[in-house]
Order: structure tokens, then sequence, then C-alpha cells
């Protein structure tokens, strides 16, 4: 059974998402379904894989704006 739900969206957060989900293959739908199932039950952390728990701390003096700047580039 599907219930029906109306939201009051920005319509350029409303456009983005419409985006988003067509180049993902995915509706508007599925992504608030996905994005609200996990809110309400989060899934439980997984172990990290082994690269991951290799590199933790490695940056310990990394400034997030310098990585924001690379993202911006």
């Amino acid at each position: 059974m599907v219930s029906k739900l109306t939201l009051s969206i920005d319509p350029m957060v409303a456009a983005r998402a419409k985006r988003y989900a067509s180049r993902h293959g995915v509706s508007v739908s599925k992504l608030v379904q996905a994005y609200l199932s996990d809110l309400a039950e989060p899934r439980a952390p997984q172990e990290e894989p082994p690269v991951l728990r290799s590199l933790r701390g490695t940056l310990k003096r990394a400034d997030v704006r310098d990585y924001r700047k690379h993202l911006r580039a």
C-alpha cells in the first residue's frame, strides 16, 4: 500500500532534486522515501574498511577551508 504525502518545497530545491533523481535513474518520491526511512531508522554503523582504518588520523592538521577551496575549483 502506498500513502500520498503533500510537501511544500522551495522551487529551486525541487528543481535540483528532479535533476539529481533523473541523473541517478530514480524518482523524487524514491529519494524522499529513502531519506525519511534513514531518518526514522538510522542504519547501524558498518565496520570501516581496512583502507580507511589505515588512513585515520593522517590529516590531523588539515584545514577544512583548503578542502572547500579544492571543491570549488
